[in-house]
Formats: structure tokens, sequence, C-alpha cells
């Protein structure tokens, strides 16, 4: 997908990434696709490189996995962000007792887990001030990405790729 977010791509639990995108940018940053941009350049920050980085659940479906409900329906605010870094050099940001399985899928950085990944703890305050929600925050390695998009058909939008490096050329356009 290279370092931006695709228009169109596969189809993923009958969403393509741009009726993922739409669904994201309408109902958790009141169709306002700057304060998307805004929440994605927050992370693009942090995160370190070779990091890929995606949204999954209810903004990107639309409906709560396990009962269909709709994205907020217990009131505006409600429904939080589940937003996944995939990568090696995230799963060391976690601490050994914060893991589903240990080294492969962390558990999320939320409310009920405050302590599992210190350093993120200022990325998720930021972000939930951005959006008025919470956000968990999550570390997987890309073969549990690969195989709940892949083998189980649950949607999730890609929001970018970070490359391991930086080229030169990449740091003279920066310029």
């Amino acid at each position: 997908m290279g370092d931006e977010i695709s228009a169109a791509g596969h189809v993923q639990g009958g969403l393509t990434d741009a009726q993922k995108r739409d669904n994201v940018i309408r109902l958790a940053f009141g169709g306002d696709p700057s304060r998307f941009d805004a929440f994605v350049q927050a992370v693009r920050d942090v995160v370190p490189a070779g990091t890929t980085v995606v949204l999954r659940g209810s903004a990107v479906t639309g409906r709560r996995w396990h009962d269909g409900a709709a994205f907020d329906a217990d009131g505006p605010g409600t429904s939080d962000l589940d937003l996944t870094l995939v990568g090696a050099d995230v799963i060391g940001l976690f601490s050994l007792t914060g893991f589903f399985l240990p080294g492969v899928h962390s558990r999320p950085l939320s409310d009920e887990d405050p302590d599992i990944a210190p350093s993120l703890v200022p990325l998720r305050e930021q972000l939930m001030a951005m959006v008025g929600r919470p956000v968990n925050i999550q570390a997987s390695r890309d073969i549990v990405i690969a195989f709940r998009g892949d083998f189980l058909d649950q949607p999730y939008l890609t929001l970018f790729e970070k490359p391991d490096t930086i080229t030169l050329l990449d740091r003279a356009d920066a310029t």
C-alpha cells in the first residue's frame, strides 16, 4: 500500500478500503477528513520505523462485532477506536504482562490495562483528546493482522506503513 491510504484496494468483510476509510471519517471524526489526517499524523510522529498502523473494529465496519449494534449505539463518544501497531519494534513497547500471546499479540493499552505500555500513554491521551472517545492501542506481529484480515475476513483500515529506513531521497523531499 505504500505510505498512504489506498483509495481502492481489496475487500474485507464486504468493505473496500475506500468504504472503510469513509466509515472511519464519518463515524469517528464527524465527517471531517482534516481531523482524521491530524489523528494519523499524531500517530505517525510517535511510532518507530517499520511500523504499520491499522484501525479495526466498529469505527471501520459501522457495527460492533459481538452484538451488531451500531457505532456509538450507547451515545456519542461511547464507541472506542481500536488502533493496532504492527511490527517487531512496537511489540517491545509493551510489558511482558501486557500480552495475550507474548511477543506476538498484546492486550490493548486501555482504561482496563493502563500500565502495560507506559511510553504509549501520552500518545493515547493525545488521541483521546483529539477524538473525544476512548482509544485503545494494541501491538501485533504481521501474522496476526494477516490472519484476522485475510483468513477471518475481519476488516481493518491501514492508516500508514512507516518504512524501515529513511532514504537520502526521502530526506531531500522533506526539505
